[in-house]
């Protein structure tokens, strides 16, 4: 396999996020994982900071749950 062929592989796969489905759980379109731990930490009085900000975007792009 040609370096080529590994980049594109790899930007294929970097590009789709993991999903789950969680039928009656969520009652949004779709949510990500980081929206989702920064909606906790959030309700328990955590102030979200630009690391967190990063955190929850990445966590977003690697991990979506749908209905």
């Amino acid at each position: 396999m040609s370096t080529e062929e590994k980049k594109e592989l790899t930007r294929k796969t970097e590009r789709q996020p993991h999903r789950v489905r969680l039928p009656g759980f969520i009652k949004e379109e779709e949510i990500g994982l980081g929206d989702v731990i920064k909606k906790v930490t959030y309700a328990m009085g955590i102030k979200p900071c630009a690391g967190c900000e990063k955190r929850a975007a990445t966590l977003n792009r690697w991990m979506r749950f749908t209905r």
